[in-house]
C-alpha cells in the first residue's frame, strides 16, 4: 500500500489522514482488505500502535469494519455515502435539510425580522496597515503573562467543588472584589449581594429585558446608539422609542416631551457611538424621570474607565437612590473580549429573578475564570493596567485629534475622544449616500475607517465615521490620517 505521510501534526493524525484520503479518493476501494498493522507500520517507519490508533479511528467514524479471524476491510458504504444517500431519499441536494412541518416561535419570527445584517459584535479583520478599529484594546500590551500565571495558579489549587457547577449569580470573590474595585473607581454603590457575574455585556442586556419587559412595552434607546440595545428590545416585542443625541449625550428633555417609556438605555459615560459625556444635570434629570415614571434604567458603562481629561463623573447608579439604575460593567475593553467577563449591579428586589433566569440560560459563567479575575483584581494587576493603558491611548488619542487638524482641519471634526477607545469623525463633504464608496477609497490606500450608518435608525444629514485608535502606533495614525485626506481631496474633486 503507498501511502504518504505529510508531516502536520502527530504521527497518529498523519496516518489517520493518509488512509481517509486513500479510501475516499478510491485508491482503497470499498471492501478491500487493509495490511496488518505490522505490515503497515514497518512501511511507514512509525510504531504498530499508531497504525492501531489510526485503524481504530476509521472504525469509530464507519471507514473500516473488522471481521472476526478475518482482518480489518474498507466499509462498503462510506459515511459519505450515507450521508448522500439519506438526502436523495428525502428529495434534497447536497445534504441540506429544510424543514417543512416547524413552526418559529413568535421570538423567533422577531429575532430573524430585527435585522438583516448578521449579528457579530467583532469586526472583520482586512489586514490593513492603518486599520482604526475600534472596539478592542490594544492586545500587544495586555499584561498576559500576569494574566496566565494568575489563572494557572488557581487552576492547581481548584477545588472538587470549584471544578463543578458555579452559583447563576457568580462565585462570591469576584463579586466581592468588584465591590471595593468598581466603589473606586466607578463610585457604584453596592452590595455583593447585588452583583451578578454574566457571559458579557450582551448577556446582562438580555437578562434585564427577559425579568423587566414585556412584548409592547415602549423602551427608549438614544439615537444613534448600540443596536445591541435595539436588537434584544426588538426581539422580545418591545416597542422601541429613539431618544436624540446632542454634543451633551441623550435629550432628557426630549424623552420628556414623548409617550412614557417603562424604561431608558444609555451609554451616559461614553455616548456609543458618539462619544458625548452626559453631563450631572441630565443625569439627574434622566433619575427624576424614572422616579415619576416608575422606570428603570439600563447603564451600559462599556469603557467608562478609560477617561482622559475634566474630573470623572459619578455612574447613574452612583447617583440612585430609588433603585432603579442596572448598571453592566465589562473585561472586554479594560482586558479582551474573549474574555466574555462582565458585571451586572441590580437593585436587590430583582436579583433573584435575574438569577433565576441566569441559570436556565447558562448554569453559570466559568468559575475558574471568575476566580483569576478576582484574584487580578485583589494582586493590583488590573489596576495597573488600566492605568498603564490610560496613558497610552491618552498618547494615541492626541496623536489622532493632532493628525486631523494638521492633515483635516476645516475638513473633518473629531468629537467623543475624552474617554475610550475611538473618536467620531463628521466630514461634511462626503454624501451619506457615498460614504461606503468613501471608505472603499480608504481602504484602497491601506485605511480602515468604519461608518455610523448601521447604529442610526435612519441614515444622518451628514458621514460620520469612527477611528479607533488603540491599537496603532502614534506614527501610523498620523500616516493613517494623512492618507484620507489624500482620498478626500480626490474624492470632492470628482
Amino acid at each position: 500500500m503507498l501511502l504518504r505521510l505529510d508531516g502536520e501534526g502527530s504521527l497518529f493524525r498523519q496516518t489517520y489522514r493518509a488512509l481517509r484520503a486513500a479510501i475516499l479518493d478510491g485508491r482503497i476501494r470499498p471492501r478491500a482488505p487493509l495490511p496488518p498493522t505490522r505490515v503497515l507500520a514497518a512501511e511507514l517507519g512509525i510504531s504498530r500502535n499508531t497504525v492501531l490508533q489510526a485503524y481504530r479511528q476509521l472504525l469509530d467514524e464507519g471507514y473500516l469494519v473488522a471481521r472476526q479471524g478475518s482482518g480489518t476491510y474498507v466499509a462498503e458504504i462510506l459515511p459519505e455515502d450515507h450521508v448522500r444517500l439519506r438526502a436523495q431519499s428525502a428529495g434534497h441536494r447536497d445534504g441540506r435539510r429544510r424543514s417543512r412541518s416547524l413552526r418559529l416561535s413568535k421570538h423567533a419570527e422577531r429575532l430573524l425580522g430585527a435585522s438583516s445584517r448578521p449579528i457579530a459584535w467583532g469586526l472583520s479583520r482586512r489586514h490593513l496597515p492603518y486599520d482604526f478599529r475600534y472596539g478592542e484594546p490594544a492586545f500587544g500590551e495586555l499584561p498576559l503573562d500576569d494574566w496566565w500565571r494568575v489563572q494557572a495558579r488557581r487552576a492547581r489549587r481548584a477545588s472538587a467543588a470549584q471544578l463543578g457547577y458555579g452559583a447563576p449569580g457568580g462565585t462570591l470573590e469576584l463579586r466581592e472584589a468588584l465591590v471595593r474595585y468598581l466603589a473606586q473607581s466607578r463610585g457604584v454603590r453596592c452590595t455583593a449581594d447585588q452583583v451578578l457575574i454574566v457571559n458579557g455585556t450582551q448577556q446582562a442586556i438580555d437578562l434585564v429585558v427577559r425579568v423587566l419587559v414585556d412584548p409592547g412595552d415602549r423602551i427608549a434607546v438614544e439615537e444613534p446608539h448600540y443596536t445591541g440595545f435595539s436588537l434584544v428590545l426588538a426581539a422580545h416585542g418591545a416597542e422601541v422609542e429613539r431618544v436624540p443625541v446632542d454634543a451633551d449625550g441623550l435629550c432628557v428633555s426630549r424623552l420628556e416631551e414623548g409617550p412614557p417609556v417603562r424604561g431608558v438605555f444609555v451609554t451616559p459615560s461614553h455616548q456609543f457611538p458618539t462619544g458625548a459625556l452626559l453631563p450631572l444635570a441630565r443625569r439627574l434629570a434622566l433619575l427624576a424621570y424614572a422616579a415619576r415614571r416608575s422606570a428603570f434604567v439600563m447603564e451600559d458603562d462599556y469603557d467608562g474607565e478609560l477617561r482622559y481629561e475634566g474630573p470623572p463623573v459619578e455612574c447613574l447608579q452612583g447617583l440612585d437612590e430609588e433603585g432603579r439604575v442596572f448598571y453592566v460593567g465589562s473585561a472586554s475593553k479594560v482586558l479582551f473580549p474573549s474574555l466574555r467577563l462582565a458585571w451586572l449591579i441590580a437593585p436587590a428586589d430583582v436579583v433573584p429573578a435575574l438569577q433565576r433566569a441566569k441559570a436556565l440560560t447558562d448554569t453559570g459563567t466559568s468559575v475558574l475564570d471568575q476566580l483569576a479575575l478576582a484574584d487580578f483584581i485583589a494582586d493590583g494587576h488590573l489596576e495597573r493596567h488600566i492605568r498603564r493603558s490610560r496613558t497610552k491611548n491618552a498618547a494615541r488619542r492626541e496623536a489622532l485629534s493632532r493628525a486631523i487638524e494638521r492633515h483635516l482641519s476645516g475638513k473633518a471634526i473629531l468629537a467623543g475622544t475624552e474617554a475610550g477607545l475611538h473618536g467620531f469623525v463628521s466630514v461634511p463633504s462626503v454624501p451619506v449616500r457615498r460614504e461606503g464608496e468613501f471608505r472603499r477609497k480608504c481602504a484602497e490606500q491601506g485605511v480602515g475607517i468604519y461608518s455610523v450608518v448601521p447604529y442610526y435608525s435612519a441614515p444622518p444629514d451628514r458621514a460620520a465615521f469612527l477611528l479607533g485608535f488603540s491599537s496603532l502606533a502614534e506614527p501610523a495614525i498620523d500616516e493613517g490620517v494623512r492618507r484620507i485626506a489624500r482620498v478626500l481631496d480626490r474624492f470632492r474633486t470628482r
